[in-house]
């Protein structure tokens, strides 16, 4: 009996050790290195298409959304900047309005002062005359006095009207009160400096005295 008969298990048939023999054979069998070389790794798929979306796969959301929002922020600033060169620019118009208005405004009121002045001349030589004149100068005082009214009230000026009428805080300052029998509370009895009216508003109140009752 050769070696290979004594290993077998004489409890085995012949057919049952044929199968375990071929069991072992394939088993211990050695392998082909060409079937190594063909054979993929398990990550090279993974590797080879990673970054990339496969077929069937969805689009990358986050990169896209990323890009949208970067276009808008371009176009906001584009606008911004647009927005402000407008707001320098009204600022810088804005400003020359405002220095011509005040340059128009000191010129208008030069002339009207010059125009004034001139005016005023003639009534400072009659003043000039009377006091030249000597003696009795009341007329050509009184004459000089209407001719300034006339310009100044040429000029807007008015008097406030003041004796006799009603005291009227605007236009009047009570310096002083004084019983009257005559007139009636609150009534102007007396003028101690006349007040003025420019273009219709006040500049200077009439200083009087108001009657009050006992």
């Amino acid at each position: 009996m050769s070696s290979e008969e004594n290993k077998r298990d004489p409890e085995l048939g012949d057919d049952a050790w044929q199968e375990h023999g071929a069991v072992e054979e394939a088993e211990g069998s050695p392998v082909d290195p060409a079937s190594l070389e063909n054979r993929e790794s398990p990550n090279a798929a993974t590797e080879d298409t990673e970054g990339e979306p496969g077929i069937g796969e969805e689009p990358d959301l986050e990169w896209d959304e990323a890009k949208v929002l970067s276009e808008e922020l371009e176009a906001t600033r584009r606008e911004r900047d647009q927005y402000l060169d407008a707001l320098q620019r009204l600022k810088a118009e804005f400003e020359n309005s405002r220095k011509r208005q005040e340059r128009e405004r000191i010129r208008i009121l030069s002339m009207a002062s010059e125009r004034l002045v001139q005016e005023l001349l003639p009534v400072l030589d009659n003043l000039d005359r009377a006091l030249e004149a000597g003696g009795d100068i009341r007329e050509g005082v009184q004459a000089t006095r209407d001719q300034l009214a006339d310009v100044l009230g040429d000029e807007g000026l008015l008097p406030v009207a003041s004796d006799g009428q009603p005291f009227d805080p605007n236009v009047h300052e009570a310096v002083m009160s004084q019983v009257s029998e005559e007139h009636e509370e609150g009534t102007i009895i007396q003028t101690f400096q006349r007040g003025y009216i420019l273009n219709g508003k006040p500049i200077r109140p009439a200083k009087v005295v108001v009657a009050k009752q006992v």
